[in-house]
Formats: structure tokens, C-alpha cells, sequence
């Protein structure tokens, strides 16, 4: 069954060779392997189940500003102990093989169908085996916190809990997001120096997991906000026109506009038409626009400089608005 999904090493090679190239660590050392994942990860316990075992340990490791992407195999049977998390949850997709996942009062037994969702606040602890072949996101606490805060409008009063099995495959979106982030690991190096993408790609993956993955707040209404003004979106779009080149966070925009996001949301499609997002991405197409008439560098240069991370999809979107390519832009200058 794992050669016919699309993240299989033999059916999606393209993908996972991008990660692949990026190689943190390869070891038969045990102190050695602890602390090149403890690196990325946390201090954690690591030690080999019975003997006759010998580690062939390897990891590819990929950041992504709050978000990193691993892949990790240790080759012999091992316990792993890291207790809470701390700061960051992770969801582990073993590609083949098996682990025993224990988090909080949750225990799951791991395998190709189902992954599993450690949480930043519950003690975690673990057996992998030796086959055990995984892709890892680790997604900070922290932005997982915010983005769930920003959509239900009000603060959270206790700790995000995750349901620790997920069956990572039977959800279309998750599997697409870890085929782009596979994808954007081709590119690291580049999409380092473009802070919109990579904050891009923060939210996309925290507020993917949320709205697919079953967690304790998933019932929880949003707070209703007052009524939306034209001078609470004329201020935003002030905003939004003044710091275009900076990454913005939706709940900057609440703030600005002094209403929950709900409400601002709301308002925008009544006073604009679009998402105060979509008036976002519209109005950095347009200075993608205005620097490519300007002579002002190659097409990918532009698009990543104003947070367009998928160069086909830029390409669509502004043939769409603006009737002509990029590149055909770019020559008229």
C-alpha cells in the first residue's frame, strides 16, 4: 500500500530527495545520534532495546522559521524518553515501519496508515523500531497558540490538546501541505532571505493541522465581535498599503482595526469583496507588478521578494489579473 500513496520514496522520489540532500547527521553512535537530534529537537533519553543491536542512524533536517521538516531512522530498536515537548508539538509520519507512541494518557501504535501528534504540554515516550522510517514537522508552540487564538477571537484558557493518532493519509489537505513543504526544502537556501514565504508557510502549516486534525478546542465557538465600519477597513487597508514588504499576521490586522478578526473578516467581504488576506496577496501582486515594469530583477527574484513561494501558481494568478505573464511584463520595461 505505501508504494502507491504519493509521499512512497519509489512512487514520489522527487520530494523526498529534496530533503534528502539536506543531511544533518549519519552515526552508529549513540551519545553522538542523541545529541544531533536533541539539537533540533529537545534533551531527550535515547537508548538501544536489548543487545546484539548496532544504530545506522541517520536524519535530514530542513527549517522553515517556525516550522522545520526532518526525517529520521535510527536502525535498531530504541526507547526515546523526551518527556514534554516544551515549546513544540510534532507530527511524526513514519514512511515504513513501526513505533509505540505514548503522550499523556494517549497511546498509539504508529505504522504507514497512522501518524501521530505529539503535544507541547504532555509527557511523551516511545519505542521505535528498527525499521521505523519517518517525516517529522515540528511546529512551534507558540504559532500553533497564536493562529488557534486568532480564530476564535479571544485568548486560549488552557493548553492545545491534539488527538495523538492521526491518520495523516485519508486527509487530502494534510497530504498536499507536506508535499509543498517538501517541495519548499528545495529551496531553503533561497527562501531564507524572503521572510513573507517563510511566514507564509508558517500559518499555512498551523492552521492546516488545526482545522484537519481533532484537538480539544475544535467545538469551541468563535467570539462574536461588534460591527465592522468602513473606517475599521480603511484603516487596515492603510496599513496593509504601508507595510506590504512585511510579514503580517491576521491578529495585526484586528489589532489595527480595533475588532476581532471574525468581525474584520466580515467586514472586508462586505466592503471589499475579498478577505482581508486575498486584499493582501492582491495588492503584493501589484507591486510585483510595478518592479517587474520597473526592470526590478528575474521573475522568481520578484515573486519570492513578495511572498509568492510557488513560482506556477504566481505566474497563474497574475496572468489572471493583469491579462500577460510575468516574464512578458518584464519585457515591456
Amino acid at each position: 500500500m505505501l508504494d502507491h500513496h504519493p509521499l512512497a520514496a519509489k512512487a514520489f522520489p522527487g520530494a523526498l530527495a529534496a530533503l534528502t540532500t539536506n543531511k544533518l547527521f549519519e552515526s552508529r553512535d549513540l551519545e553522538e545520534t542523541r545529541a544531533m537530534v536533541g539539537r533540533v529537537m529537545k534533551p531527550h533519553h535515547l537508548g538501544i532495546v536489548g543487545r546484539g543491536q548496532r544504530l545506522e542512524s541517520r536524519m535530514h533536517h530542513v527549517s522553515l522559521g517556525e516550522v522545520s521538516l526532518s526525517r529520521l531512522h535510527y536502525g535498531a530498536d530504541v526507547d526515546i524518553e523526551p518527556g514534554p515537548l516544551g515549546d513544540f508539538f510534532l507530527v511524526q509520519m513514519p514512511l515504513k515501519g513501526w513505533a509505540h507512541v505514548e503522550c499523556g494518557e494517549q497511546v498509539v501504535e504508529s505504522g504507514p496508515e497512522m501518524a501521530s501528534v505529539l503535544n507541547a504540554s504532555e509527557n511523551t515516550a516511545m519505542r521505535w523500531r528498527a525499521d521505523n522510517d519517518q517525516i517529522m514537522v515540528r511546529i512551534s508552540r507558540a504559532l500553533v497558540e497564536r493562529t488557534l487564538a486568532v480564530q476564535l477571537g479571544r485568548h486560549l484558557h488552557e493548553p492545545i490538546q491534539f488527538r495523538l493518532g492521526f491518520r495523516w493519509r485519508d486527509s487530502e489537505l494534510w497530504t498536499h501541505l507536506i508535499t509543498y513543504l517538501l517541495e519548499c526544502a528545495s529551496q531553503v537556501q533561497c527562501l531564507h532571505r524572503h521572510r513573507l514565504v517563510v511566514a507564509h508557510i508558517e500559518q499555512l502549516v498551523a492552521a492546516t493541522l488545526l482545522g484537519v486534525h481533532s484537538h480539544n478546542y475544535e467545538n469551541a465557538a468563535p467570539v462574536r465581535g461588534g460591527p465592522v465600519l468602513p473606517r475599521h477597513v480603511r484603516k487596515v487597508q492603510e496599513y496593509l498599503d504601508a507595510h506590504a514588504h512585511e510579514p503580517i499576521r491576521a491578529e495585526q490586522m484586528a489589532q489595527v482595526a480595533g475588532v476581532s478578526l471574525r468581525s474584520l473578516y466580515a467586514g472586508f467581504r462586505e466592503f471589499c469583496g475579498v478577505s482581508p488576506m486575498q486584499y493582501l496577496r492582491d495588492l503584493r501582486l501589484e507591486r510585483a507588478r510595478a518592479d517587474l515594469l520597473g526592470g526590478g530583477g528575474s521573475v522568481s527574484g520578484v515573486a519570492l521578494r513578495w511572498g509568492f513561494g510557488h513560482l506556477g501558481r504566481f505566474s497563474a494568478e497574475y496572468r489572471e489579473r493583469f491579462g500577460e505573464s510575468p516574464k512578458e511584463s518584464l519585457r515591456h520595461h
